[in-house]
């Protein structure tokens, strides 16, 4: 048995149909990460208004009056990437790359048809190639990736690639919230500093409170050795009169 398997920097790449022969029929691999988190992203989207077209990802941007969709389409040309991994001399490998290019470009022009329309949508959609491989060939092809992004609007991505994309969008969506948000938390930090001066105000006075308890504390303190003294000299009285009458009796 044989697996057509890919890998990147620190990943493997299987399709569904070889999970299956590996762990059995509706075998799921577990998430151990999400890319994206609901509520940023959205599937089976119909970014153009009225259109039947569906594209398979499409990622919430920001805009100016609600959402903007960036499409997502992912196109995985089995038998186009088998024939350049089986191309055995220059010839073959110069056929089957012009025939990867041919099949790129008739895809991006399908995906700038049918799912991007400004201002619903970005001005560019991705292209996802689900294998290392197949993104890496697709570079190696000269000039196609510029020329789909400059004709056609469409970005190349792969595995990596479009992971590094959805993080960087993912912060960006952070500062976006960040923006939005930022008057609600100057308000915030408004009524914070009005409450420290209040607090501040409090402990002032409970802190000139403390000082009056304790000088009056230190009041009482000198009284009571005061009067203590008093007793001291009252006790060694009675002690001398109480001799002086011992004396006397005898």
């Amino acid at each position: 048995m044989s697996f057509m398997i890919e890998t990147s920097a620190r990943h493997i790449h299987l399709t569904q149909e070889t999970v299956e022969k590996l762990f059995g029929a509706g075998y799921q691999l577990t998430i151990r990460k999400p890319l994206s988190y609901p509520g940023q992203y959205a599937c089976n989207v119909a970014t153009v208004p009225g259109s039947t077209n569906r594209v398979e990802y499409a990622i919430k941007m920001p805009g100016q009056n609600g959402t903007v969709w960036l499409p997502i389409d992912a196109k995985f040309p089995l038998e186009t990437y088998q024939h350049v991994l089986d191309a055995q001399n220059e010839v073959q490998i110069k056929e089957a790359k012009q025939a990867l290019a041919v099949r790129l470009r008739a895809e991006a022009i399908s995906i700038k048809s049918k799912y991007i329309r400004v201002p619903k949508t970005t001005d560019f959609a991705i292209l996802y190639l689900p294998i290392e491989g197949l993104f890496a060939e697709a570079m190696q092809i000269r000039g196609l990736s510029d020329e789909l992004l400059n004709n056609q609007r469409i970005i190349l991505a792969g595995p990596t690639t479009l992971a590094a994309l959805l993080n960087s969008l993912q912060m960006g969506f952070r500062t976006v919230q960040i923006e939005k948000r930022s008057s609600e938390i100057y308000k915030l930090l408004g009524a914070f500093k009005k409450d420290f001066e209040t607090f501040c105000q409090i402990l002032e006075k409970t802190q000139k409170k403390l000082g009056e308890v304790t000088t009056e504390i230190e009041r009482a303190g000198k009284r009571t050795e005061y009067i203590q003294k008093r007793l001291d000299k009252v006790t060694t009285d009675d002690e001398g009169i109480a001799a002086e009458l011992s004396e006397g009796e005898l």
